[in-house]
């Protein structure tokens, strides 16, 4: 009864009152020192994730493809280069441009293309020197002096066509990977990924595909980590494919980033896109395929078939005339 009346006295549940009152202000006060900073060490994940990203794309970034860079420029051709500064005589304002959409990166492929540049013109020329001396000496001079200017033209130009047909090859390489990639990056976002994590999976799963796609997609990561804009990312993954497609799907992940749109929806509608641009770029060779044929079909078919129609006629024509 004691124990009853103890805890029922007013003065007692007033005690246990300002006892509660008292530990959760003190609770209140103290719970932010005291609780672990979950914020701060996701930080330092993050920071750590976008350092070892940065590493990665810039060891990427060094080793790049083959062609004409290697893992160290020629040290003979380095040499020529930096003795002539041919880098400031042939100086050329769209050439990194032009060795990244060839998937060429690095001062070592600047280094090469400046030698080649230089080199082929006077390898070309001495060869058509050599062809109209030793195995035409019958040609006049003007033919002459044409047969040599023309090769060393073409020794001059041959770098940019080489770098031209290697970064539309590599384009084409890509844009066959595209519309699947984004099939399963699209998958990969609805199924709660963000877009770098999306972005790296299906580079891994493309790469037996197209090694050039899961490249770029690499670099994209990499880029989303470091970079000051998301946009920025975006915007050199369109600059390095140089297609349309791409263009596109660069510019509705940028604006999903912008305005909060949602990304699968975006990326959904740009896969349906790629899909049918594919089928249409298809449906276009196919067409252009009949004119192609026409000029073969002239030089080879038609004589042999005139040869076949008008041969037995003509060989009876001959006969009748011969028993006459």
């Amino acid at each position: 009864m004691d124990i009853v009346k103890f805890l029922t006295d007013p003065m007692t549940i007033a005690g246990f009152l300002a006892a509660g009152a008292c530990f959760a202000t003190v609770m209140t006060l103290a719970g932010p020192l005291l609780a672990e900073d979950r914020l701060g060490a996701r930080l330092k994940e993050v920071a750590k994730r976008r350092e070892e990203l940065r590493k990665r794309s810039r060891a990427d970034l060094a080793r790049g493809a083959g062609g004409l860079q290697h893992k160290d420029a020629n040290q003979f051709a380095k040499g020529l280069v930096d003795r002539f500064n041919l880098q400031k005589a042939l100086a050329d304002d769209t050439l990194s441009e032009k060795l990244i959409r060839a998937g060429l990166r690095g001062h070592a492929a600047q280094t090469m293309f400046y030698f080649y540049r230089a080199a082929l013109p006077i390898g070309f020329g001495i060869a058509g020197l050599f062809y109209v001396t030793m195995m035409a000496p019958h040609l006049q001079l003007p033919m002459k002096l044409m047969v040599v200017v023309g090769a060393a033209a073409a020794g001059f130009y041959a770098p940019n066509i080489y770098l031209k047909n290697l970064a539309e090859k590599r384009r084409s390489k890509i844009m066959e990977a595209f519309p699947d990639s984004l099939d399963m990056m699209l998958i990969c976002v609805e199924s709660g990924m963000s877009i770098e994590m999306a972005l790296q999976r299906v580079g891994q799963e493309i790469a037996p595909a197209s090694v050039e796609l899961a490249e770029e997609f690499a670099l994209t990561t990499a880029e989303l980590s470091y970079l000051p804009e998301r946009r920025m990312a975006y915007e050199n993954l369109a600059r390095r494919t140089n297609h349309p497609g791409v263009k596109a799907v660069a510019m509705a992940l940028t604006q999903a980033e912008k305005y909060g749109t949602p990304v699968g929806q975006a990326l959904r509608v740009m896969a349906k896109e790629n899909r049918e641009l594919r089928l249409s770029e298809a449906e276009k060779k196919a067409a252009s395929l009949p004119p192609k044929l026409t000029v073969p079909m002239i030089v080879f078919f038609l004589p042999v078939l005139f040869a076949v129609i008008i041969g037995p006629a003509l060989i009876q024509v001959s006969q009748m005339m011969g028993n006459r």
